[in-house]
């Protein structure tokens, strides 16, 4: 009777062994590592890029991107921060779909999340928009 409940052996390797089980595993691992990849590439595709918009003091009216002034973005959505330093500006934004403005008589820092979509959109301040406007592009 002995051995008669042991898993015959050829060549060191159980009777039973089945080598396709063990890829199962690393499949699984595999594909759930490019899951995760994947998901941590849509979270940062779906963060908002940040802008900063500034208006005085003096007739100076910007809008940047990091340090470089902002020329042309891609569509999506950002997070504008905007600065409105003089009680005698404001900074308005307008294009496709959008018309967001601070007030002309306040100083004070606010805080936008826009969606831009492709299109022409232009900043300035109202009461000096003659020589206080930019424009820039949104493409796909």
């Amino acid at each position: 009777m002995a051995g008669a409940n042991l898993p015959t052996y050829h060549g060191g390797m159980p009777a039973d062994f089945k080598p396709h089980l063990l890829r199962a595993p690393r499949v699984v691992m595999l594909l759930g590592a490019s899951w995760l990849g994947l998901a941590s590439q849509a979270a940062l595709a779906a963060t908002p890029i940040k802008l900063n918009a500034e208006v005085g003091p003096g007739f100076t009216i910007t809008l940047k991107k990091g340090n470089n002034r902002v020329v042309t973005l891609k569509a999506g959505s950002y997070v504008i921060t905007v600065r409105d330093r003089a009680s005698d500006h404001n900074f308005r934004l307008r294009g496709p779909g959008l018309n967001r403005a601070t007030a002309v008589s306040r100083v004070e820092t606010r805080t936008w999340t826009v969606s831009l979509r492709p299109g022409t959109y232009t900043y300035l301040c109202d009461p000096h928009a003659s020589h206080m406007k930019a424009s820039f592009q949104v493409k796909r």
